[in-house]
């Protein structure tokens, strides 16, 4: 078939590198322009654009899906249909384009988790399972009706950022699988129970400031939910401290929420219920270490409690 894909970061690179090895006719890879990224803000492609020049593929880059010539550029190829994965929020007059419609791959299992960051929300929330779904898109965001799903497990420790790359390899095959019942007119579509619905909103800076106040297995979600990026966050001292992966310990007690407890190179932290603990971190201008490493060169001092602000 005759596909535009449309994509931005590396969660969408599975996806576009199926769709070429199942020979499918790519007409056009639409991403976005490139923007400054990283510590540097050097200008950089996004991750699509790299693996489609990879590949040898016609780029189209962007800044508005609105743009009238953007949209004169997508009648003239004149799809089949349309892949979106990672993408924009597409008008009507761009996601009714293709001969038979346009698909979304979404990272969990709709009507759950409906947003930017259902992966992050998801572990945050505790679930213990999730998947992927591609979807016709319609003028609702996520609410189109569904072509079909994938199921996976969550792992008890997982990060987002682990739980991404697998979800991006279970999307791909999503995708393809999408593209044949297309193909093959065997699509049964179904429409989504929006009584169901849960939402995923984009993540804000405030989002991801810890509360140790909360039971240990609660902020063991929240902190892995966060990882790697952007991080859930707490200060010490007057210094912000990223946390990227901890441990839930069992058992029960009460201690002052924050309270920080080193034993044997081990770093754990008082919840609400019981410890936390600690095994790797970033303190504000260093890099990101283990948290045996962590301890050999931070002075922490018994007592000392990580707070929500830097005064």
């Amino acid at each position: 078939m005759k596909i535009v894909f449309m994509g931005t970061p590396d969660f969408a690179v599975p996806s576009l590198r199926a769709v070429v090895e199942a020979k499918h006719d790519v007409l056009a890879v639409v991403t976005n322009q490139d923007e400054p990224q990283g510590r540097g803000l050097k200008v950089l492609p996004s991750a699509v654009k790299t693996a489609a020049l990879e590949l040898s593929l016609p780029i189209i880059e962007i800044f508005s899906p609105k743009n009238p010539e953007f949209i004169a550029r997508l009648k003239e190829l004149s799809p089949d249909v349309m892949v979106v994965v990672a993408f924009r929020i597409l008008p009507p007059n761009v996601f009714s384009i293709p001969r038979v419609g346009t698909f979304n791959l979404h990272a969990s299992l709709l009507p759950k988790y409906r947003g930017a960051a259902p992966i992050n929300w998801a572990i945050i929330n505790g679930e213990k399972e999730t998947g992927v779904t591609t979807f016709f898109i319609d003028d609702k965001v996520d609410t189109g009706k569904v072509i079909l799903q994938k199921k996976t497990q969550i792992g008890e420790d997982e990060t987002a950022g682990e739980l991404a790359k697998r979800l991006s390899q279970l999307g791909a095959e999503a995708v393809i699988e999408t593209l044949a019942q297309i193909q093959n007119a065997s699509v049964n579509v179904m429409e989504q129970d929006n009584s169901l619905s849960t939402k995923a909103p984009k993540i804000l800076k405030e989002d991801c400031l810890i509360d140790w106040s909360k039971p240990a297995g609660v902020v063991h979600n929240f902190i892995r939910g966060f990882s790697p990026d952007p991080g859930g966050y707490t200060f010490l001292g007057n210094k912000m401290l990223k946390i990227f992966r901890t441990r839930a310990l069992h058992g029960s007690g009460v201690f002052p929420a924050g309270i920080v407890k080193v034993d044997g190179g081990r770093f754990f932290v008082a919840c609400g219920d019981n410890f936390l603990e600690i095994l790797e971190l970033q303190l504000e201008g260093k890099k990101k270490l283990a948290s045996a490493d962590f301890l050999r060169g931070a002075k922490v001092e018994p007592g000392t409690q990580l707070k929500k602000s830097r005064v």
